[in-house]
């Protein structure tokens, strides 16, 4: 099955049990949106030589990530849309996307933290540390937290 439909089933699978067993009066539902890879340099414009995270310093100094938005973060946005449940999306994507030197690849110290890609790991200080600022921003705004 292509991931992006087993995932858009999934999600969607996800929202029937929410909208059937949430009571939107009692529960706020957040829901964080996708966390992308950086597995491409072409995606940002590197030469071939930088073709993945590993040895990126530097954020992407753009308003949008040049390749766009990942295909799984309109599916999280149709699904979302669709529901009678209230959801709040922490919308971490493209801040992510822009965040292509927060792996932390090059600072381990196992076999292969200099030739693997670890890209669906984020380094703190950094990059999980503004989805936070994110998350208590919605929880203060909606009284959650004073």
């Amino acid at each position: 099955m292509d991931p992006l439909v087993a995932f858009e089933k999934g999600l969607k699978t996800w929202s029937r049990w929410v909208d059937s067993n949430v009571a939107p009066s009692k529960t706020q539902v957040l829901f964080q949106g996708i966390s992308p890879t950086h597995y491409d340099g072409k995606e940002w414009d590197a030469p071939i030589a930088k073709s993945s995270c590993i040895g990126q310093t530097r954020p992407i100094l753009a308003p949008e990530y040049p390749a766009g938005p990942p295909p799984a973060a309109a599916v999280v946005k149709k699904v979302l849309a669709n529901m009678s449940t209230p959801v709040t999306l922490l919308d971490v994507t493209t801040l992510s996307q822009l965040r292509k030197d927060g792996h932390p690849s090059i600072y381990g110290d196992g076999p292969d933290s200099h030739e693997g890609k670890d890209c669906s790991h984020w380094c703190l200080p950094g990059v999980p540390d503004a989805w936070n600022a994110l998350l208590y921003g919605i929880l203060v705004r909606n009284g959650q937290l004073k």
